[in-house]
C-alpha cells in the first residue's frame, strides 16, 4: 500500500500558504506588545547601484523605478512577550512599486520552521507591524501580504559574505564592498534609516528568487547589511 506523502511546501498553492492572521490589511492594526530583536538584517534588491533609500530615507525612487528584494533577519537575541526568539531566522520577499516611503508594499514572510507556535505568531505580528515599535510603520507601508508560512530558512554569515537559502524559493548570496582599507567595508554611518544607523554596502553574487509567480535575479545588484536592535513599545 502506497504511503500518502505530505505535499512539498514549495508546491503548495498560494491559497494554502497565507496565514489568515495577517492576510487582511484592514485587520493589521497596531496592538503594542513587549518584544525585542537584536541581530542582523541583510538584503539584495533590484537597484543597479547602492540603494538610494538609505540616504533619502525612502523618499527617492529606486534606481529602476520600483523595488524588488529579498531580506534576511538573523535573530541573535530576542523575545516576544516572554517567548524566546533567539537563534531563529526570518526571510522576506518584498515588492515596492515606487518610493519606499509611499507604501503599497507587497510582502511574503518565511518564518523559521523551528519556531514555536507563540514565536511564529510573534514574528508575524512584528513583521506585519501589528506589534508596534520599530516595525510599527509596516501597518501603513505594507498593503498586501501575499504569503506567510513556516519554512527551512537558512542564513549563512561567513566573513564578508552573507547568504539566505529557503528551499528552491530563494537562494541569495551577497558580499561586502571593500573600501580604501581592505580590512574595512564601505559603510554609511549615523543615518536615520529605519533598519539602523550603520549600513554596510554590499553587492549581490548568485541571487535568485522563484516564488509566488516572481522570477528575479539580483546578481551584481545592490545589497546591504545592517546590525539591528529593535523593540516594541512595551519594552
Amino acid at each position: 500500500m502506497a504511503l500518502k506523502r505530505k505535499p512539498d511546501a514549495d508546491r503548495l498553492p498560494v491559497s494554502q500558504r497565507i496565514d489568515s492572521r495577517v492576510q487582511n490589511p484592514a485587520r493589521r492594526t497596531q496592538n503594542p506588545s513587549e518584544w525585542v530583536i537584536k541581530g542582523e538584517l541583510f538584503l539584495n534588491c533590484s537597484c543597479t547601484v547602492f540603494c538610494p533609500c538609505v540616504v533619502s530615507l525612502g523618499a527617492h525612487p529606486p534606481t529602476e523605478g520600483d523595488c524588488r528584494a529579498w531580506m534576511a533577519i538573523a535573530i541573535d537575541e530576542g523575545h516576544y512577550e516572554g517567548e524566546d526568539l533567539s537563534g531563529l531566522n526570518v526571510g522576506l520577499m518584498v515588492e515596492i512599486p515606487g518610493r519606499m516611503a509611499e507604501g503599497n508594499w507587497k510582502v511574503a514572510a518565511y518564518v523559521d520552521e523551528r519556531a514555536s507556535g507563540k514565536a511564529y505568531e510573534g514574528i508575524l505580528r512584528i513583521f506585519s507591524g501589528q506589534a508596534g515599535g520599530t516595525t510599527g510603520l509596516f501597518t501603513m507601508l505594507v498593503s498586501t501580504i501575499i504569503g506567510a508560512e513556516r519554512a527551512p530558512v537558512e542564513i549563512v554569515r561567513d566573513g564578508t559574505k552573507r547568504g539566505l537559502h529557503i528551499g528552491r524559493k530563494i537562494s541569495g548570496e551577497i558580499e561586502m564592498i571593500t573600501g580604501a582599507d581592505p580590512n574595512e567595508p564601505v559603510m554609511v554611518t549615523n543615518s536615520k534609516y529605519w533598519m539602523g544607523p550603520n549600513i554596510i554596502a554590499a553587492r549581490g553574487l548568485k541571487s535568485k528568487v522563484r516564488d509566488y509567480g516572481r522570477v528575479w535575479d539580483f546578481g551584481g545588484k545592490s545589497a546591504e547589511i545592517c546590525p539591528i536592535d529593535w523593540s516594541g513599545p512595551g519594552k
